[in-house]
């Protein structure tokens, strides 16, 4: 998902964690400690989701807020220790989208983040996983944010992976679904076209498996 997050904290260690989340889902991270250095890069940069914290020094949540609402209907998620009724009404008729009280799970604000882009920006036609993203609107494929050069073939194949992430998929199946069921060639174009592919993935490429005797799969983490 080629999307750019920008996360609002005064804790150096939790924003480098919640960075290493939002990366491995292929999402682009800025980082700012307090409100006053997030309306800086928010004003430079197209920022495309607000992760903020409440309790900051020389600016704070609300503030910050209530600035970036008078500019931009982007959205945020107001992440803090603050668990009391009234701050979240507060937070919520600031026009925030949603509210994570701290200690929180990682995956959970990764998975509200990425609900909250898909209902945000719903034409992007996007798949993404493990740092690899392959966006078909742009028909763009980067792992790790670095863009990297696909022939068609290789497009295609990669988002059928993507798509069928952690099923078997025989030879006959990829073929069918990237080159049609008219296509009359061999069984091992498929295979010259996943080693092409697993090169241009480089530290990626254990993605895509090999199951013997069977074909291939686009591996998932358990």
């Amino acid at each position: 998902m080629n999307k750019t997050i920008l996360i609002v904290d005064d804790e150096e260690r939790l924003r480098f964690l919640i960075e290493a989340y939002l990366k491995k889902e292929g999402l682009s991270v800025l980082q700012a400690e307090n409100g006053h250095e997030a309306l800086k890069l928010f004003e430079e940069n197209a920022v495309d989701l607000v992760v903020l914290d409440i309790m900051m020094p020389i600016m704070d949540g609300w503030i910050t807020c209530k600035k970036i609402r008078k500019v931009s209907n982007v959205p945020v998620i107001m992440l803090t220790a603050k668990s009391e009724d009234e701050d979240q009404l507060l937070g919520f008729n600031l026009g925030t989208d949603s509210y994570v009280t701290k200690p929180f799970s990682p995956k959970v604000l990764v998975a509200r983040i990425k609900a909250l882009l898909k209902r945000a920006y719903p034409d992007e036609r996007e798949n993404a996983y493990d740092g690899v993203c392959v966006n078909e609107q742009h028909h763009e494929a980067k792992v790790n944010d670095k863009e990297i050069y696909l022939s068609p073939k290789e497009f295609e194949l990669l988002g059928y992976f993507i798509k069928n992430k952690g099923i078997v998929l025989s030879r006959e199946k990829i073929l069918d679904a990237v080159w049609g069921l008219d296509y009359y060639g061999d069984l091992r174009t498929v295979d010259t076209h996943i080693k092409r592919l697993r090169e241009k993935l480089g530290e990626k490429s254990y993605l895509i498996a090999t199951v013997r005797g069977t074909g291939y799969k686009f591996e998932v983490k358990k």
